[in-house]
């Protein structure tokens, strides 16, 4: 009876630690998974920058750096080789190039009226927010990684396997500024 007793135990406690195991290894093949998801949603909206940069070459001839700036960063991100702290780092340095662009175009009331920049901008806009979508699944997939990593006794799998934390997307911190509606107006 006690021979017994110890198998059953010893079952529970091999499937424990095989669930376990699985678990972690699925949690770290979704953060890969919604990693890859950013990387397609990414090379869209760097696919789009030539088409963007060609359409307002005539009319923003003042903003050469903003879109030699926008070239660069896509160049950069096409090289490839970038790990996962260095896509987030150019996400943001996009981000914010992307941002100071919508921006000058502001000063451009030809540009804004052509049918093929007002079409270009809308498909901008489109991978923007699928690129926020597959930000927020990322993110998601990384928090629960995360807390799989920390916690008790997934922690001590983690530790064997080699899993380090990653890190989250998120905004810089100048997007996160309350927008003042009275400036846009010109108040």
């Amino acid at each position: 009876m006690e021979n017994w007793l110890i198998w059953v135990i010893l079952a529970v406690v091999v499937i424990a630690a095989i669930s376990v195991y699985n678990g972690l290894i699925g949690k770290k093949n979704q953060v890969e998974n919604a990693e890859a998801s950013i990387d397609v949603m990414l090379k869209k909206r760097f696919d789009l920058i030539p088409n963007m940069v060609e359409s307002v070459k005539a009319y923003m001839q003042h903003e050469a750096s903003l879109l030699n700036e926008l070239t660069a960063l896509r160049a950069q991100a096409q090289s490839g080789g970038l790990q996962g702290e260095q896509k987030v780092a150019l996400d943001k340095q996009m981000n914010a190039a992307m941002s100071r662009f919508n921006i000058a175009v502001e000063n451009y009331p030809d540009l804004k009226a052509s049918d093929n920049f007002v079409m270009l901008q809308r498909t901008i806009n489109e991978v923007e927010e699928q690129i926020s979508a597959a930000r927020r699944a990322f993110n998601a997939a990384v928090t629960d990684l995360n807390n799989a990593i920390e916690m008790f006794p997934s922690n001590l799998f983690a530790s064997r396997m080699n899993l380090k934390q990653r890190a989250l997307f998120e905004i810089p911190e100048t997007q996160r500024e309350n927008v003042n509606v009275g400036q846009l107006f010109g108040r």
